[in-house]
């Protein structure tokens, strides 16, 4: 039976009544985060209940008004979560986009406004923040950079520790080839926290810096960067929880790419490529993201047209993928999904169809079954986001 979830929308953060963390905690609820593009009728952040054990599902509300947070991240802390505002609604004249800081109120979801400050760069589309709590990345699309900025004690933001331009490469002439436009897309620190790994859809390239944790500054590795397939548009990318793999999703080839990973050395060699659509599809789509399960098993990937979750097996030794399964999502423009910390279930945010489908997930097989819930209070979904409830 399908189950909607509709109550009137509130501002949580009037109530008086508050990447998920590394390990699943044991009192088994969760605080669900929806990021959105507030083009239309979002506000902002919204947020849920949810009970792995049972399936359930609760509206809180609207948990922040923000203008469009496309990308949520959560402090190593569980204290503090992070957004983009994309693209802001009427920003200043000349001035780029920001990131944003909330304190959480883990139990009843509610978040409290910390500050905002610069994004460094125009169009930011994804936030990380590293292992230690003390510093956060932003993937600014439209101006193609990286910027990292302090995160203070508080959980506020501060200023910025590095900016990294990305760089078409250079023509015969020596300038940079006048076709190529950087558009940097998700940048994530290593699981040693000593290199940070940085796609950019419109150079083709996976950039890879040496991270001091410490200061919060990046300095290019040698090899710079990985050289993908010409107009693949790598997008988003994944760490396989064993650490000798990396996957990335190619927005524009719809494929995943899966890479050989030197921890030591921050180094990349791919070693296989498989597409996310099954045989003989031949309608417009684009790839959109990725995410591998805790156990390392499997690996999921979204398509945008096809609208559809891609499920592969991973090989434990060589880190190469199997189709499992291609799984409708139930919706247009599954822009981003997240399984919960449990492993149980996965949410797959619909973004052209205003809702969020949850799919029960087999531990064995990595297979999906709709579990026949769709959320539908948080319009134009693009990220999932689990924090544990107290």
């Amino acid at each position: 039976m399908r189950l909607v979830a509709r109550v009137v929308l509130g501002v949580i953060s009037a109530l008086a009544l508050t990447p998920a963390a590394d390990k699943p905690p044991s009192g088994g609820e969760y605080i669900v985060y929806i990021g959105t593009y507030t083009r239309t009728k979002s506000k902002g952040i919204y947020a849920y209940r949810f009970q792995p054990s049972t399936g359930r599902v609760s509206l809180i509300g609207l948990a922040a008004e923000t203008p469009n947070p496309s990308w949520l991240a959560l402090h190593p802390s569980l204290k503090y979560l992070y957004t983009t505002n994309e693209s802001e609604i009427k920003p200043a004249p000349g001035q780029p986009n920001t990131v944003s800081s909330f304190a959480i109120d883990r139990k009843s979801g509610a978040l409290t406004f910390l500050n905002k400050v610069s994004a460094g760069g125009r169009g930011p589309c994804h936030v990380s923040v590293d292992r230690t709590g003390k510093t956060l990345f932003a993937a600014n699309y439209g101006s193609g950079n990286v910027e990292a900025i302090s995160i203070l004690g508080d959980g506020r933001l501060g200023g910025s520790t590095a900016h990294v331009q990305h760089i078409a490469p250079l023509n015969r002439s020596g300038n940079p080839q006048s076709k190529l436009l950087p558009h940097a897309h998700c940048a994530m620190a290593s699981p040693d926290n000593r290199f940070l790994l940085a796609t950019d859809l419109g150079l083709d390239q996976l950039f890879s810096y040496r991270l001091d944790a410490a200061k919060g500054t990046l300095a290019p590795n040698d090899p710079p960067f990985a050289k993908v397939a010409a107009g693949a548009g790598p997008r988003h990318l994944a760490y396989h929880p064993g650490g000798k793999f990396v996957y990335v999703i190619n927005e524009y080839a719809s494929t995943v790419i899966a890479f050989a990973y030197q921890a030591a050395k921050g180094a990349l060699t791919e070693i296989q490529t498989v597409s996310t659509l099954p045989r003989g599809f031949s309608r417009k789509n684009t790839g959109a993201a990725i995410q591998v399960d805790r156990s390392g098993k499997f690996l999921y990937a979204s398509n945008r047209g096809h609208d559809s979750i891609a499920v592969f097996a991973i090989d434990p030794k060589k880190g190469t993928l199997s189709l499992v399964e291609t799984v409708p999502s139930q919706g247009m423009m599954p822009r981003s999904f997240s399984l919960d910390p449990t492993g149980g279930y996965l949410f797959a945010a619909n973004q052209n169809e205003n809702s969020i489908v949850l799919f029960r997930v087999d531990a064995k097989t990595g297979r999906l079954t709709p579990a026949g819930q769709v959320l539908e209070d948080s319009p134009e979904p693009t990220c999932v986001l689990f924090v544990p409830a107290l």
